[in-house]
């Protein structure tokens, strides 16, 4: 088997850090989310991998490399726009070939082994497999009318009178059968080949699709919301772990993790937290919930539940909480202060805040 991993598309929900950066490649815990993706595959014993890349190819590449680190074998796979999930199947036809094939959408983070879901696509080889969960908002996904066995009966796109409640998680199973339904496909009113319209043609030709509902965590990183919520759950299984330095005047509570050559001086950090190498927090406190990146510096400031990316620095503020921070960003101190502040800052950029 193998696997179609898309890291292309263009992340116009987390702008502007992803006018600078590929959304696949923003951390969560200090690893970016596609990482996580990466290695749920090779666990599962694919390797083989297929990734559409797009306008930020390059970083992606830089990334990841031949794959080679991860355990696996990655071949980049070019689409010109991020024209649906079928159009990215058929741009990777030539190199799927005829394999059974498994496609994950790498801005999602799921919880859990692939290899149960695997073993039984492989005994019982539907044309497709969906992994499905319960949402309180599935107007907001692709959503699925299943019998009581399982088999699903309908699919629709973002509906607005939902038939369920359970949501397509970003990872799907499909034997070649699907090739046959993408060609055959128009474009929806979005103008993109759906996924969701590809299945549902296998679907009304009598063609089998089974799913499975998962009880494990799932989410789309497409929004700072949900970027914030992996991060917190993420960090919820740091294993504490003290290889900086910390001096006599901080305290250190909680599951914390401190890189090599990371500093912490005169400061509370409470976890779950982890804190990348070099980087130096002093006088300040640092809440559960947060990760900071590599090379950043935290000076007479206060922070939780927020992702600090690397280089970035903040001087002089007071609570900044729910918050992501860009690449080489600055976060310092204005004069006639608000009371708190929620920020989403692009690489590089610049702000001056209260304390």
């Amino acid at each position: 088997m193998k696997a179609l991993v898309l890291a292309g598309g263009t992340g116009s929900r987390l702008r502007p850090i992803t006018l600078s950066a590929a959304k696949q490649l923003i951390p969560v815990a200090n690893k970016p989310v596609l990482f996580y993706a990466l290695e749920s595959l090779v666990a599962a014993g694919v390797t083989d991998i297929g990734m559409i890349v797009g306008d930020t190819a390059d970083e992606i590449r830089a990334a990841v490399g031949d794959g080679g680190d991860f355990g696996a074998r990655v071949t980049y796979i070019h689409q010109e726009r991020p024209l649906g999930l079928a159009h990215a199947v058929l741009v990777a036809r030539p190199w799927l070939g005829e394999e059974d094939f498994v496609m994950y959408l790498g801005d999602n983070f799921l919880f859990g082994r692939l290899d149960g879901h695997l073993e039984r696509f492989r005994a019982d080889r539907p044309a497709a497999g969906l992994l499905l969960t319960r949402v309180d908002n599935p107007g907001a996904f692709g959503v699925a009318r299943v019998d009581p066995g399982g088999r699903v009966l309908r699919l629709e796109e973002k509906p607005r009178r939902p038939e369920s409640d359970l949501a397509l998680v970003g990872v799907y199973l499909f034997t070649p059968e699907i090739h046959e339904a993408a060609r055959a496909i128009r474009p929806a009113g979005s103008g993109e080949l759906e996924i969701t319209d590809a299945i549902q043609w296998l679907i009304d030709r009598g063609r089998r699709v089974d799913s499975t509902v998962i009880s494990g965590y799932w989410k789309d990183t497409g929004t700072l919301d949900d970027l914030l919520e992996v991060n917190r759950s993420v960090l919820e299984g740091v294993r504490p772990r003290v290889e900086g330095e910390v001096d006599d005047d901080s305290e250190i509570v909680g599951r914390v993790r401190i890189d090599p050559g990371a500093r912490v001086v005169r400061s509370r950090v409470v976890g779950p937290v982890v804190i990348g190498p070099g980087s130096t927090i002093s006088d300040s406190y640092v809440g559960p919930f947060t990760s900071i990146a590599e090379g950043c510096r935290l000076e007479d400031a206060e922070i939780e539940f927020s992702i600090v990316l690397a280089g970035a620095g903040i001087r002089g503020v007071g609570r900044v909480e729910k918050s992501l921070i860009g690449k080489e960003a600055r976060v310092e101190r204005a004069e006639n202060p608000p009371k708190a502040h929620r920020l989403l800052l692009g690489d590089h950029s610049r702000v001056r805040i209260a304390p």
